[in-house]
């Protein structure tokens, strides 16, 4: 929260907090709470005659109707942002479509560190170890909500150490354990209290915790973009967990996004299960986008989905993908590691306005390698000048500072939000693209390509 402080005022963001937070507080049986939560919100302007909500009816809870009034403040652009710890109001943001803006804590500290500090942002890398090698840590703060929210926590954990289970974890800046992600591969595994099974091989994610201190900085996608891998290597054709509804919201919203769905409970937690085929289905009846969403890492790119070659410079391409390099250089395996989000966004001013979601992009980087060497599925494209609107949409996703999204936006910037499929085993230089005739003359800009032309660039990538 200082640091937020911090990084609102070096950026020049005013705070505010809206009226009906007031309320909200003088509800508060708990005098003590009530009195200090006053005296500190109140360190802040109030925003001024926010427009009166008309969600809000005579049956709306008085909880309720606050909420409604602070969300209806962003929907009236009263302010860029909405910083809330009130999981209720998050859930109602997805609802009214105000997710994409509105922010916790630790979210937006990071969003304005990214903003602000990028030269100082390091994205994260996760790396795969034996569970025994965190034994020594077993009894730090950082497994203190483990053993509170399952009995025999400790026990559990030695136990499986011995069985040489593997984790993979994030260790932040002070190489402190920070977050980590158990994992088991199962065959025929009953999955729920009603006994349904997961035929053949699947993966279960036993333990899934980011610390409260990174959170933000898209760990949670980092673990999941590793156990995708592990998934596709491994032939696991389903992945599973076990999450607590109320305490692990965020978490099933994420898992959510990418595909995973409610197969029912286990001792009180709900279960939740991502189908990962070896094989693409052959389903037309969803959109590409949800098909990505639903079947990620595969893509539709039948007839019916769009195909690009997007042209970026060596310097935004090593903002975008930091972990190219490293993907070529050595491949995920044991005590390897993963980096970079599946999550990203790209500023252009290509002179294209025909892109759309579900669409697919071969980014190919200019200049040094002039190759193709990363394919993405887009989530959405927007032409904007807005700088901040620019910055709320890509800043959660890609380190562009502040200054760099300003310059571009002196004019109709293109914003196109993504999600990376994998880097390809093997870039596609010019002079193939060109010998396979997928290009006729330089990549100067965005450009479609044919439906032949992408195959051919596949194959050619050893895809």
């Amino acid at each position: 929260m200082a640091n937020f402080v911090r990084l609102s005022n070096i950026g020049g963001h005013q705070l505010l907090y809206h009226p009906a937070t007031v309320s909200d507080f003088d509800r508060d049986p708990d005098a003590e709470r009530r009195t200090r939560n006053l005296q500190r919100i109140r360190q802040y302007p109030a925003l001024d005659n926010p427009a009166p909500c008309p969600w809000n009816t005579a049956a709306t809870s008085a909880n309720d109707a606050c909420d409604n009034e602070i969300l209806y403040a962003l929907e009236c652009d009263a302010v860029h942002a909405l910083v809330t710890e009130d999981r209720g109001i998050h859930a109602k943001a997805r609802a009214h479509g105000l997710s994409e803006r509105v922010y916790t804590i630790q979210t937006a500290e990071d969003w304005l560190r990214r903003l602000h500090e990028p030269r100082q942002v390091v994205l994260p890398n996760i790396q795969d170890v034996p569970l025994h090698s965190l034994t020594p840590l077993l009894m730090s703060n950082f497994f203190d909500s483990l053993r509170a929210g399952y009995d025999g926590f400790d026990d559990w954990f030695r136990s499986k150490a011995r069985e040489n289970r593997m984790a993979w974890v994030y260790r932040d800046e002070a190489d402190a354990l920070a977050a980590i992600c158990i994992y088991q591969p199962q065959a025929d595994e009953a999955i729920n209290d009603a006994g349904a099974r997961l035929y053949g091989q699947a993966l279960k994610l036993c333990t899934f915790k980011v610390g409260e201190a990174v959170r933000g900085r898209k760990i949670g996608e980092l673990f999941l973009k590793a156990a995708f891998r592990y998934a596709t290597e491994n032939a696991c054709e389903n992945l599973f967990i076990h999450a607590n509804a109320e305490r692990h919201d965020y978490l099933i919203r994420l898992l959510q996004d990418f595909g995973f769905e409610e197969r029912g409970t286990y001792r009180g937690d709900l279960v939740l299960v991502k189908q990962h085929p070896k094989f693409p289905p052959a389903i037309d009846s969803i959109s590409a986008l949800d098909y990505s969403r639903r079947f990620f890492p595969h893509f539709r790119h039948d007839a019916a989905v769009q195909k690009f070659l997007i042209p970026i410079q060596p310097g935004f391409h090593d903002t975008l993908f930091p972990d190219y390099r490293a993907i070529q250089s050595r491949l995920f395996g044991p005590g390897g590691n993963v980096g970079n989000a599946i999550k990203l966004a790209y500023l252009c001013h290509a002179p294209t306005n025909s892109v759309h979601a579900g669409d697919v992009v071969l980014f190919y980087r200019t200049e040094d390698e002039k190759a193709v060497t990363s394919l993405g599925v887009v989530e959405r494209f927007d032409v904007l000048q807005d700088t901040a609107k620019i910055a709320s949409l890509v800043s959660r996703r890609t380190v562009y500072s502040i200054d760099e999204i300003e310059s571009m936006s002196d004019r109709p910037t293109k914003v196109i939000l993504f999600r990376l499929v994998e880097h390809l085993p093997h870039p596609v230089s010019y002079d193939v693209l060109k010998r396979e005739r997928v290009v006729t003359g330089p990549i100067q800009s965005i450009r479609k390509i044919s439906d032949a032309s992408f195959a051919r660039a596949l194959a050619a990538a050893g895809r």
